[in-house]
């Protein structure tokens, strides 16, 4: 698997993850929306700077 499509797969994984989130449990709560979709975001930040630079 080359780096670009394990990028793409990770990035399709990330808006799958917050889509879900945001329909299954958040759909009329803004602010806590907003706050969840920032912490996912943070959090596979943290995985791809952990896991994803090979050098």
């Amino acid at each position: 698997m080359t780096r670009t499509t394990a990028a793409a797969l990770c990035i399709l994984a990330m808006i799958a993850v917050i889509v879900g989130v945001d329909v299954l449990f958040l759909r009329h709560r803004f602010w806590a929306r907003l706050w969840v979709n920032i912490g996912v975001v943070a959090v596979f930040a943290v995985a791809y700077l952990r896991f994803g630079k090979r050098h």
